[in-house]
């Protein structure tokens, strides 16, 4: 079993969506929650290869984006987003490479426990 398919089966079987975007802001993978919703529950046609930017009409959700990314390739910290309309938490984290260079950034989901 080649390391992609291991990859792609452990980001998978987290349950919430993960979608990775470059460093020049583009969307190269989301896992199976991600797909179906933005998908399936948000009628999104297919994102892969597209700008975040260009899914982000409001322009201070744009610089908000730029702006923790910036901070990431300065500190190296995830960023929290906000909390979306299903009560999950939503994070910005750089992704590095095995030469420990920022390659761009996950966004992901979690439950937010507080009420």
């Amino acid at each position: 079993m080649d390391e992609n398919t291991i990859m792609k089966g452990i980001l998978d079987s987290y349950p919430y969506p993960i979608v990775f975007v470059d460093k020049d802001f583009i969307i190269r993978f989301m896992n199976r929650f991600a797909k179906y919703h933005y998908y399936q529950e948000r009628g999104y046609a297919s994102l892969i290869g597209t700008s975040l930017l260009d899914c982000h009409t409001n322009e201070e959700s744009r610089t908000k984006i730029k702006k923790a990314f910036a901070g990431m390739q300065k500190n190296g910290k995830e960023v929290f987003v906000g909390i979306n309309i299903r009560n999950q938490r939503m994070y910005m984290q750089g992704v590095r490479n095995e030469q420990g260079e920022l390659i761009g950034f996950i966004e992901r989901f979690e439950m937010n426990l507080q009420k």
